[in-house]
């Protein structure tokens, strides 16, 4: 009879508008679709979180920490109630003063450290006051979606000349998971399994696609074209994954002259 009298009277504080703030523990994580944690080594990821009625901004700040275990993450089977996240795994951890339950909305923008790829994924939860949300470690985890790719070459609005009728345009891109892991051949993501295609346009009108390969280091593909008629061109790099549905562009110009 007590423990119900307590329950009773701690809901009466929590609804009937007369509760005092209590310390409420949010912990979020954002991890990349098929991949690990987004970490440190990625710029981090922003949170931000907002009550859900009125828009107010509660708390923001960013994700570090390291991108968590590829064996416990991506190779090992995942127990109910355990935790992919460790001490030193990627989080935003904060303290928001509750004096009643808060429908709130989680957004996190990732990677930062790479701005052409930055993805926002956004979800809701009900903070309850005194009621930590950090689970088993892993806390409120967000997936992104996608690759970061980033265009190499060539640089933007370099000019190329056309000898001979013709001018070689060699396209390099880095290929990557948003954690920043590795595409390669033969590693845990495999660079047989991506397409990566580069298309091109001449003055707006589209012109052709170019495949791209692993060009022998790490996450880089490659391919080319030979340009014969001069004008702005518009090169778009693309990464997708069909067994997952991730996908990545980013884009660079050139003129021909």
């Amino acid at each position: 009879m007590k423990q119900a009298a307590s329950v009773f009277f701690i809901g009466v504080l929590l609804c009937g508008g007369i509760a005092h703030a209590v310390e409420t523990r949010v912990v979020v994580t954002a991890r990349a679709r098929d991949a690990k944690f987004i970490g440190t080594s990625m710029g981090g990821a922003l949170v931000v979180i907002r009550d859900s009625a009125t828009g107010e901004l509660l708390k923001k700040g960013m994700i570090a920490g390291e991108t968590g275990s590829t064996k416990k993450m991506l190779q090992e089977p995942l127990k109910r109630g355990e935790a992919l996240s460790d001490a030193v795994s990627a989080k935003f951890e904060t303290v928001l003063d509750l004096e009643e339950p808060r429908l709130v909305t989680i957004e996190v923008q990732a990677p930062y450290g790479q701005k052409q790829s930055m993805i926002k994924a956004a979800t809701q939860a009900w903070l309850i006051p005194g009621k930590d949300m950090a689970g088993a470690g892993d806390g409120i985890m967000l997936e992104i979606p996608g690759f970061s790719v980033d265009v190499l070459a060539p640089q933007a609005h370099e000019k190329m000349q056309l000898q001979n009728g013709a001018a070689r345009i060699d396209i390099r891109a880095n290929v990557m998971l948003m954690c920043g892991c590795p595409v390669e051949p033969g590693g845990v993501w495999d660079a047989k399994n991506y397409e990566v295609t580069a298309l091109v346009k001449r003055n707006g009108a589209a012109l052709m696609g170019v495949p791209m390969r692993y060009a022998g280091k790490i996450s880089t593909f490659a391919g080319s074209f030979d340009a014969v008629d001069p004008g702005f061109y518009e090169i778009c790099v693309y990464a997708y994954a069909p067994q997952t549905g991730n996908t990545g562009v980013d884009t660079t110009t050139i003129v021909v002259q």
